[in-house]
């Protein structure tokens, strides 16, 4: 298999990360931790008339017919920013699941023209980030939802609650594919993290210095980032190779299950890494909510968790060998 992306691809990437950039998405974060979610919401607008969020969603209901792949790379860059809100529900579970249960028109339709809305799949996925609008899959029955009271996550961005099931849309859906693709989702998203904190720790290294030299000089703190770099590009091909078996581009033998497991491990892992790394470079400065890091740290602690923990991954992975 090819695991390097096509200029197709990299141009997507770029396209993605000029128009986040520009956005500057770090105050928009900030201002939705503090209630106001309109800043960040404007952001998905702006990536919902670039195509962004309607990868998944067929051009007849106004998106791009596009795979697993390109919505691995958006997302990868949509981590490199921590844009806030129910991201992976919106722009990856969400168009899936809907498929899965034979749903078009305007529920899609919404999406792709930039809707926020959540979801919660238990046992995997059992609360859901807070949005207006809801849905659930219980027992293979999908339904409307009505969120409950928000709860507090250690990511200030993600305030998470229960949902109470309301108008039933479905009966006998397979939630399989949605659930893996929420998992890649998340899973790029945290290359990304790991992406943006290697390089806000190796530019304070530059600038930042001791005993008359900059400290990225010093071979601890070298030795400290390179790791950091070696683990994310340990854990992009995995993530990579993921999205091919998700579009059906794998070999015949491929288990896409495990493959979708074992990539959000390893970028898991990754974006673990480079939190702690990042602080013991940046020190006490990092915990601080004034600097950008801080969005990382907390967003990667939630992440590590959200569609599927660690150790359940890992046992996926290990039940399949």
């Amino acid at each position: 298999m090819e695991f390097l992306l096509s200029d197709v691809h990299d141009d997507l990437g770029s396209t993605v990360d000029a128009l986040l950039t520009k956005a500057d998405v770090a105050s928009r974060a900030r201002a939705w931790a503090d209630g106001d979610p309109q800043p960040a919401s404007e952001v998905f607008a702006t990536l919902a008339e670039t195509g962004i969020s309607g990868l998944l969603i067929d051009e007849s209901s106004g998106g791009s017919s596009a795979g697993a792949i390109e919505m691995a790379v958006a997302m990868e860059q949509i981590g490199r920013h921590a844009l806030p809100g129910p991201v992976i529900e919106t722009i990856a579970v969400l168009p899936v699941l809907f498929h899965a249960a034979n749903i078009t028109g305007e529920r899609l339709s919404a999406l792709a023209e930039g809707s926020i809305a959540t979801c919660a799949i238990p046992p995997i996925a059992p609360m859901a980030p807070v949005a207006d609008v809801a849905y659930l899959v219980r027992d293979g029955v999908l339904s409307t939802a009505t969120v409950g009271e928000p709860v507090a996550t250690v990511d200030p961005t993600r305030m998470v609650a229960e949902l109470t099931p309301g108008e039933v849309l479905a009966e006998g859906v397979s939630v399989d594919d949605a659930i893996d693709i929420g998992i890649l989702a998340a899973a790029a998203q945290l290359l990304g993290m790991a992406g943006s904190m290697l390089t806000l720790a190796a530019d304070y290294a530059q600038a930042r210095k001791q005993f008359g030299r900059p400290i990225g000089s010093f071979q601890a703190v070298k030795h400290h980032l390179a790791d950091v770099a070696i683990a994310i590009e340990m854990a992009r091909p995995l993530v990579h190779a993921a999205a091919l078996g998700i579009d059906g581009l794998a070999p015949e033998d491929t288990d896409t299950r495990r493959d979708v497991a074992a990539a959000k491990v390893a970028a898991g892992d990754a974006a673990h890494l480079a939190s702690r790394r990042a602080l013991q470079v940046l020190g006490a400065i990092g915990y601080t909510t004034e600097h950008d890091l801080s969005l990382y740290l907390t967003k990667t602690r939630a992440l590590l968790t959200a569609w599927g923990t660690p150790a359940v991954l890992r046992q996926r992975v290990l039940e399949s060998l």
